[in-house]
């Protein structure tokens, strides 16, 4: 049994359905759901001489206002639903998104973690990556992985 649930979201159409799985069980089972969204921001501009890294204070403070933004719609729509949910939005601007989930995952004492993947493979995976593939290595919990 599932009794919480942590379920990452971005806004996505992908994430949107891993939500409507978590929320599922989470009826099922009366588990209490995690909103986890983590901002990450890719400083990354293009110049003639290669790439710069910037970082843009007013940028910054939108992508964490979307989150939080994103995080109150979610609330709101499963609070409507009489369902347990509690929302976490982590800043962070280095690592690897895949394992900032799983950590907070973790931390939160989750029995199970939700995500959402696209399911890119060939150069459209070497060169985004994948989020969902790098939450299922570092997670020291089970994982469901959700495709849209």
């Amino acid at each position: 049994m599932y009794e919480r649930i942590v379920v990452a979201v971005d806004g996505s159409e992908t994430s949107g359905k891993a939500l409507d799985e978590a929320t599922k069980l989470a009826r099922e089972m009366s588990s209490v759901i995690l909103l986890l969204h983590v901002c990450e921001e890719m400083p990354i501009i293009w110049e003639p001489n290669g790439m710069n890294m910037i970082l843009m204070q007013n940028s910054l403070k939108a992508i964490a206002d979307a989150g939080k933004a994103l995080l109150e719609k979610h609330r709101k729509q499963l609070a409507e639903q009489d369902i347990t949910v509690e929302t976490k939005l982590v800043e962070t601007y280095s690592g690897r998104m895949g394992s900032v989930i799983s950590e907070e995952a973790q931390k939160w004492h989750a029995d199970l973690l939700v995500v959402g993947t696209h399911g890119r493979k060939g150069i459209a995976h070497f060169l985004i990556g994948s989020v969902a593939e790098d939450v299922t290595r570092s997670a020291s919990l089970p994982v469901l992985l959700v495709r849209r």
